[in-house]
C-alpha cells in the first residue's frame, strides 16, 4: 500500500430501497429491509476503517435510492473527476450530488458530451495503467473512447453480454497491476481474449459464485472484501497471497450491487495508488 491512507467515498443507505427495476436483480415487490441494509453497510465501512482506509461520507438524499452505489458517481484519475451520465432517468438526479462533492474536494470536474452514456467506475476499471471498460447495458463505447482521449490513457472496451452483469464491476475486479479476477460468461469471446492477453495473472470465477456478486469486490492492499458465498474464490485468492473478508451484503444484491458498487476509490482508483508506489503485482 502507499504511504498515504487509501481514500474511499461511501454514502449511507438512509434512503436505499428497491423503488424501480432497471436490472434483472431488482424487484419492487421484494423490496429491501432498511435495518439489515444499514447493518450490512456499516459492517463494510467498519472493515474498511479497520484496514486503514479513510472513508469520506456523501450525504444521502431522499428520492435517490441508488445514491448509495458511489462506484457509479464517476471516474477519478489523479485530480480529474469524470462525472457519470446515467442511461436511466431515475438515476440522473444523482449526478448533481456527485458533482458538488467532487468540486468541494478540489477535483477538476469533467462531464462527457451530451448523447453519451458513461457510468463511472461501474464500467471503467484500471488494471495497471490500462483502463478496461465495459459497454452495452449502461455505458456506450463512444464514451469510453472519449474518456481515454480526455485522460490520455489506453482504453480497452469490452462488450458485456449477460444482463445480470450489466456493469463491468459486477464481473471483473483488478487485484494488482497485473492480476484480476473475472467471470468469463459475462463477456463475448473478444472480451475474454482481451482480458487473457493483457492480464498475466487471472482468477476465473465460477458461474455459481459470480451470481453471489463475488467479482464485485473491494481491494485494499492484499485484502479483498467480497460478498459471502464464494468459498472457492476465497481459496484461489488465498493461494495468491491475499486475505479475504467475506461480508453479508444480501440487501444490496437485491438492487444489483455489492461491496465494489458501494465504494468509489477517490485516490485515483487502484491504478493511481499502485503507480504511487503501492501494492505490488502478483506474488
Amino acid at each position: 500500500m502507499t504511504d498515504a491512507a487509501p481514500r474511499i467515498l461511501m454514502c449511507p443507505p438512509d434512503h436505499f430501497g428497491i423503488e424501480y427495476e432497471i436490472n434483472p436483480w431488482m424487484n419492487v415487490r421484494q423490496g429491501a429491509d432498511p435495518a439489515r441494509a444499514s447493518a450490512q453497510w456499516l459492517a463494510l465501512e467498519a472493515t474498511l476503517l479497520d484496514l486503514g482506509v479513510e472513508v469520506d461520507r456523501l450525504a444521502p438524499a431522499p428520492g435517490l435510492p441508488d445514491l448509495v452505489f458511489t462506484a457509479n458517481a464517476g471516474l477519478v484519475h489523479r485530480r480529474t473527476f469524470i462525472v457519470s451520465r446515467f442511461r436511466f432517468g431515475v438515476r440522473q438526479g444523482e449526478t448533481p450530488h456527485f458533482e458538488a462533492w467532487a468540486r468541494g474536494r478540489g477535483f477538476e470536474v469533467v462531464s462527457p458530451p451530451e448523447g453519451m452514456n458513461f457510468e463511472g467506475a461501474g464500467d471503467a476499471l484500471f488494471c495497471g495503467e490500462t483502463l478496461f471498460a465495459g459497454y452495452r447495458f449502461r455505458s456506450d463505447v463512444r464514451s469510453h473512447q472519449w474518456v481515454g482521449e480526455r485522460l490520455g490513457v489506453e482504453v480497452l472496451p469490452m462488450e458485456l453480454v449477460d444482463p445480470r452483469y450489466y456493469h463491468l464491476d459486477t464481473c471483473f475486479c483488478p487485484i494488482a497491476p497485473d492480476a484480476a479476477l473475472y467471470y468469463p460468461g459475462a463477456f463475448d469471446e473478444y472480451g475474454r481474449s482481451v482480458i487473457r492477453a493483457r492480464i498475466p495473472t487471472l482468477i476465473e470465477v465460477r458461474a455459481e459464485e459470480a451470481q453471489s456478486f463475488s467479482c464485485n469486490a473491494v481491494v485494499v492492499g492484499r485484502t479483498v472484501m467480497l460478498n459471502r458465498g464464494a468459498p472457492r474464490l476465497a481459496e484461489d485468492l488465498e493461494r495468491l497471497g491475499y486475505a479475504t473478508r467475506p461480508l453479508d451484503l444480501s440487501e444490496f444484491i437485491k438492487s444489483g450491487g455489492s461491496a465494489k458498487c458501494l465504494t468509489l476509490r477517490i485516490d485515483g482508483e487502484e491504478a493511481a495508488a499502485w503507480k504511487a508506489g503501492g501494492a505490488g503485482g502478483s506474488p
